[in-house]
C-alpha cells in the first residue's frame, strides 16, 4: 500500500479507532451497570438470607427461652421448696428436742401416769402399756396401737401447727 492510499484510509481508520473506542465504552459502562446490578441483586439476596435467618433463629429461640424459663421456675420452686423443707425439717428437729428434754424435767412422772392412763383408755381392754425408747409410752391391744411416745407428741405437736407454717411462706 502506497503513502496516498494510506493517507485516503486515515479517516476511515480514524472513525474505525473512534467507533471501536466508544464500543469499548459503552460495553464497559455496560459491564459496569450489570455488575452494578448482580451486586445489588446479591446484597438483596443477602439480606433476604440474613434476615430469613435472623427470623429462624428468634423462631427456634422463643422455644428455647420458654424452656429456659420453664426450668428457671421450676429450680427456683424446688430451691423454696427445699429451704421450706429444711426449715420445717429444723422446726421438727427443736420441738423433739424440747420435748426430749421434758425427760429430766422434774414433773416428767406425773406426764408419765397421765400418757400411761390416756393411752391405756385409748387402747381398750386387754391392752399393755409400755415405756418407749424415747420417752413417753406407747399401748398395743389386739386391735389397737397407741403411740404416745415423745418424739410422736413432738411431731403431732408440728402437725398441729401446720396453719402457721404455712403462713410463714406466704408473701
Amino acid at each position: 500500500m502506497n503513502a496516498a492510499q494510506e493517507a485516503g484510509l486515515a479517516p476511515t481508520r480514524a472513525r474505525m479507532l473512534r467507533d471501536a473506542a466508544d464500543q469499548a465504552t459503552q460495553i464497559l459502562a455496560d459491564a459496569r451497570r450489570e455488575a452494578d446490578a448482580i451486586a445489588a441483586q446479591a446484597r438483596q439476596e443477602a439480606e433476604q438470607t440474613v434476615s430469613l435467618a435472623r427470623a429462624a433463629g428468634r423462631a427456634q429461640a422463643v422455644p428455647q427461652a420458654a424452656a429456659v424459663r420453664r426450668q428457671a421456675r421450676s429450680d427456683a420452686r424446688s430451691a423454696v421448696l427445699g429451704a421450706q423443707r429444711d426449715a420445717y425439717d429444723e422446726l421438727r428437729a427443736r420441738v423433739r428436742a424440747a420435748v426430749d428434754g421434758l425427760r429430766s424435767e422434774p414433773g416428767y412422772e406425773r406426764l408419765l401416769e397421765a400418757l400411761t392412763r390416756m393411752a391405756w383408755l385409748e387402747a381398750g381392754p386387754g391392752a399393755t402399756v409400755a415405756a418407749a425408747e424415747d420417752g413417753g409410752v406407747v399401748a398395743r391391744s389386739p386391735v389397737v396401737l397407741v403411740d404416745c411416745s415423745l418424739r410422736r407428741l413432738a411431731d403431732l405437736a408440728v402437725e398441729a401447727l401446720h396453719q402457721e407454717v404455712q403462713e410463714l411462706w406466704a408473701p
